[in-house]
């Protein structure tokens, strides 16, 4: 198991998973550090980008960078190191590999919303106001709040039906993951779900 620390967003999945990528003084990638966790010699992998602080079980890191599971990398960012471990310089290291979620939601996902399909201004505008509408009724009526998302819901599965075999008609899968900014397994299960084809025959 490799712990690492990601940012994602539900619209599009696993194809734009980011991390803090780190890389060395040679500008290479460190492999994983690999720690024992019990006496029978269980081990675990570790890629976060504290645990390359230099010690013997790691090398240090030299800059870190935001970086996307599509291959999408951003900009490197230098880490000062002091060596009497100033709490200060600590801080200064978190802060900069939090800009490197700067990167990744600031950067490379404005391209990504830019690269999918458009949509109308007057659906995203409804979109929003619908979302804010029913936030706001959660703050006094729940259960209501719980309600109007589960129509909401509803409807979305209902007006996506034709659109959704209709994409499927029309476009190859490809050209589907690229409109939705999903891969191509996402996008396949999403219209899948939204035009009611089964994965064997296209019809259930």
């Amino acid at each position: 198991m490799s712990e690492r620390e990601t940012w994602s967003t539900d619209e599009f999945g696993a194809l734009h998973t980011g991390e803090v990528g780190v890389l060395l003084a040679d500008g290479t990638v460190p492999r994983p550090v690999i720690f024992d966790t019990s006496s029978s010699g269980a081990a675990h992998s570790v890629s976060h980008w504290s645990v390359y602080d230099g010690t013997l079980r790691a090398p240090r890191a030299h800059a870190v960078r935001g970086v996307c599971s599509c291959g999408w990398t951003g900009p490197e960012r230098l880490l000062e190191w002091d060596e009497t471990d100033d709490p200060k310089l600590d801080r200064a290291r978190v802060n900069v590999a939090i800009h490197c979620e700067s990167d990744w939601w600031d950067m490379h996902l404005v391209e990504v919303e830019a690269s999918a399909v458009p949509l109308p201004e007057t659906i995203t505008d409804l979109l929003s106001r619908l979302g804010e509408e029913i936030e706001k009724l959660g703050h006094t009526q729940p259960l209501a709040a719980v309600r109007a998302a589960r129509k909401l819901e509803i409807t979305a599965g209902d007006v996506a039906l034709w659109p959704a075999r209709n994409a499927w008609n029309d476009n190859s899968t490809v050209q589907i993951a690229a409109a939705l900014g999903l891969n191509e397994a996402d996008a396949r299960h999403l219209l899948h779900r939204y035009s009611r084809y089964s994965r064997h025959n296209r019809y259930t």
